[in-house]
């Protein structure tokens, strides 16, 4: 029996995830801002369960949370940083106060969850911690501008943390999920639009968003299957793709930068000191 702590456990793909993991024995602390969502999970799984009410955000809060969960389970074995929204927008149609709160959410939020369960990592000989990105972490497109900086901002800075705690028998998964059906689409907090990008392919993610036709591949409880399974593996791969368009878009994103790179290498090379 494993203990895992997830944020974002209220809704989702922490919902079915917590879910899981309590209908096969685990200990679970699901966080969440409206920890009343998981009241029937707390019926049926006693003290198996534990709820922390914080926002990401709220840096104290959390801490204080991380903190009382370490001193009410004992030892928690895999972090699971997956609390995050999308905002739905051209950069020059989000406003300020969107920008700093799917900065301060996605990213600041994950890092600084992070950085609160190290220390409880290290002290416990180790640990595993498994960070939900996103497919949005490799590729990019018109309209997630902001959500593609917080994705491609942290699977930097777990790029390198996995680098500094690996002494300490501390893991770190990545998992890049391709589009999946867990009403994330209908969550998206969305721009004021400007008329002069109808006509550009921004305009044209909004109207596919807008009917439906965005093609959504995933399937939510197969994702989580296996995220719990590269969770579990003794020796997991730091990253993981989820899903069939997940696998195509970065396979094509990440060669089409190898041969940009390559294409450049005599300009590279031009730079180094005589």
């Amino acid at each position: 029996m494993n203990t895992w702590l997830i944020t974002g456990a209220s809704s989702g793909l922490g919902l079915s995830m917590a879910r899981k993991l309590l209908g096969r024995g685990d200990r679970v602390v699901a966080c969440a801002r409206r920890v009343e969502r998981l009241d029937e999970l707390a019926q049926l799984h006693g003290d198996r369960l534990r709820t922390a009410c914080f926002d990401v955000t709220d840096t104290a809060s959390l801490r204080r949370e991380v903190d009382a969960a370490f001193a009410a389970m004992g030892r928690i074995d895999v972090i699971v940083s997956n609390a995050g929204y999308g905002l739905f927008g051209a950069a020059e149609e989000v406003s300020d106060a969107q920008i700093d709160r799917q900065i301060a959410t996605n990213l600041v939020g994950s890092i600084q969850l992070i950085r609160a369960v190290l220390p409880y990592l290290r002290a416990q000989g180790g640990g595993r911690i498994l960070q939900v990105s996103s497919e949005g972490g490799q590729v990019a497109y018109p309209n997630f501008s902001l959500y593609h900086a917080t994705k491609w901002g942290i699977e930097g800075f777990v790029e390198a943390l996995a680098q500094e705690v690996a002494p300490f028998g501390i893991d770190v998964v990545i998992a890049e999920p391709g589009p999946t059906a867990t009403g994330f689409g209908g969550g998206l907090d969305h721009a004021r639009p400007l008329a002069a990008y109808d006509a550009t392919p921004a305009g044209e993610v909004r109207r596919a968003i807008a009917e439906g036709s965005f093609a959504i591949k995933g399937d939510a409880e197969r994702t989580v299957d296996a995220m719990i399974a590269v969770a579990d593996a003794e020796a997991p791969r730091r990253r993981i793709a989820l899903g069939s368009a997940a696998f195509e878009n970065i396979g094509t994103a990440l060669a089409t930068r190898l041969d940009e790179l390559r294409a450049q290498r005599d300009i590279a090379y031009s730079a180094d000191r005589a």
